[in-house]
């Protein structure tokens, strides 16, 4: 097959596309023709290197992936040749405490298709454990389909399952540019919130509030907490979503409200940063970390996906060879929801 891989780290110049060993599926595992693939942060992390994490080269990225069924294993029972499907892009145990009340992404074994170990969809086949796949709601394009797992999962569990978010609160999305921000709008509002978004741009936040936002703030022309105080007469945010880390995530603390919630799932400007704990014990706050979410929540995102309350949002498509050239403006915030490839 052909497939985009690297074989030392570094910038988007090392990503090859290159002729690959076909995926050889076990029993329990199917192999999809890729259709289409979605960029995550993840893609770039991985191709650059990360301390102490080991991956094994060549490597091929790529965690969100729609196509159709290829094969399927000796034990597969319900799926079929030709089958439009969507990947799940989380692998678990399946037998441990966690995965079997449901919540397979705190699984010690936890591993995302793409990520740091296993190959992902950057290539004209993938394989993957049967209990991964989903099915496309009728009519979905394979780009639309590749643009919601990782992203949605991720808000999903941010806001619902961790954050627990309710009808008439306040919600702060942080870079709802982004795949992830554009994906949280959507849920916050879903679920009944007031959606204060930030962008670096005032036409990221014009397509924001078209998806949802309520108020918008542009963080390179404004002050970032001097408006959400405005915003809220004062009172501060009861849900911070959050995925930038460093210097931002200390300067968030103070606005939120009594009660409040900052949940996270990235640091895409530092993994660092120091807190003034007096704002969490004398207002009862809560921070709250996110890794993905469960393949319930996938399957709850589809039917509101299918139903025209959530809708992936696709930036640009790009053919497989130029992942490097899609990587390149990923990283330049050339973007706003989801880049993908397709073969």
């Amino acid at each position: 097959m052909r497939a985009v891989r690297f074989h030392e780290h570094g910038g988007p110049e090392v990503l090859r596309y290159e002729d690959a060993p076909d995926p050889v599926i076990a029993p329990h595992e199917v192999l999809v023709r890729v259709r289409a693939c979605a960029l995550n942060h993840l893609d770039v992390w991985t191709r650059k290197g990360m301390p102490g994490v080991k991956i094994p080269l060549p490597h091929i990225s790529g965690c969100d992936v729609a196509g159709e069924v290829a094969a399927v294993g000796s034990i597969v029972t319900r799926l079929t040749r030709g089958q439009r499907v969507v990947i799940s892009p989380g692998i678990s145990c399946g037998q441990c405490a966690h995965c079997l009340s449901g919540r397979d992404n705190l699984c010690r074994s936890y591993e995302i298709i793409g990520g740091y170990r296993i190959d992902g969809g950057y290539a004209e086949y993938v394989k993957v454990p049967e209990v991964n796949i989903l099915s496309l709601p009728e009519g979905m394009t394979f780009e639309a389909a590749a643009a919601v797992p990782l992203t949605f999962l991720t808000a999903w569990n941010m806001l619902v399952t961790l954050a627990r978010v309710k009808t008439g609160e306040d919600v702060l999305v942080m870079g709802a540019g982004s795949g992830v921000g554009s994906a949280a709008v959507q849920i916050a509002k879903l679920f009944g919130a007031r959606v204060i978004a930030t962008a670096s741009t005032e036409d990221k936040l014009g397509k924001a509030k078209a998806l949802g936002a309520d108020e918008g703030i542009n963080y390179a022309a404004q002050d970032l907490i001097a408006e959400v105080r405005r915003l809220t007469a004062r009172r501060g945010v009861d849900v911070i979503f959050e995925h930038v880390g460093g210097p931002v995530f200390e300067k968030l603390i103070p606005t939120l409200a009594p009660g409040g919630r900052l949940v996270t799932c990235g640091a895409t400007a530092g993994h660092l940063a120091q807190t003034d704990l007096r704002y969490l014990f004398m207002r009862q706050a809560a921070i709250l970390g996110a890794h993905m979410g469960s393949k319930a929540d996938l399957l709850n995102i589809m039917k509101e996906v299918e139903r025209g309350h959530l809708r992936p949002v696709v930036d640009r498509v790009f053919p497989l060879k130029e992942a490097s050239e899609a990587q390149r403006a990923m990283e330049d915030r050339r973007v706003f929801g989801k880049l993908v490839l397709v073969t």
